[in-house]
């Protein structure tokens, strides 16, 4: 099968999930565990990432939803590039200690690094469903 292209990953109709992902991360050389981050207001779960001890102090200390980004092996402070912060408003902490939810306001136009039809960053990085055949919708944008 022949490799996706980004704009096919993340626009497509086509359900190619990476069920290699976490293996991937395990044999990486950061620990790390995973991270959600949760617009405060609506609920809603705007993406997913992964934290080590650099990353939550660097939150903790600035306050914004920070990750430690396992494809390039270094820090990420979520909006530095693109000007779309999230805002902590709290840190929590699951029941076995292995991963946390941030709990934010995004102080942006959106929180995903991809552009709904107009060009605008979409509010989360959420924005298909898959349908019973497998194929997936677009929700918003």
């Amino acid at each position: 099968m022949r490799r996706m292209s980004n704009h096919e990953l993340e626009e497509g109709s086509r359900l190619a999930l990476d069920f290699g992902k976490l293996r991937k991360v395990a044999e990486g050389a950061a620990d790390v565990v995973p991270a959600v981050a949760q617009d405060a207001d609506s609920g809603a779960v705007l993406i997913i990432g992964y934290v080590n001890a650099k990353a939550l102090d660097t939150a903790r200390r600035e306050g914004m939803v920070t990750f430690w980004s396992t494809s390039r092996n270094e820090l990420w402070v979520k909006g530095k590039t693109s000007g779309d912060f999230l805002e902590i408003v709290e840190i929590r902490v699951n029941c076995e200690q292995n991963s946390i939810l941030y709990r934010c306001r995004p102080k942006g136009k959106g929180a995903c690094h991809t552009k709904d039809a107009t060009g605008n960053p979409r509010r989360g990085c959420f924005y298909r469903r898959i349908l019973s055949d497998g194929t997936l919708e677009h929700t918003e944008g």
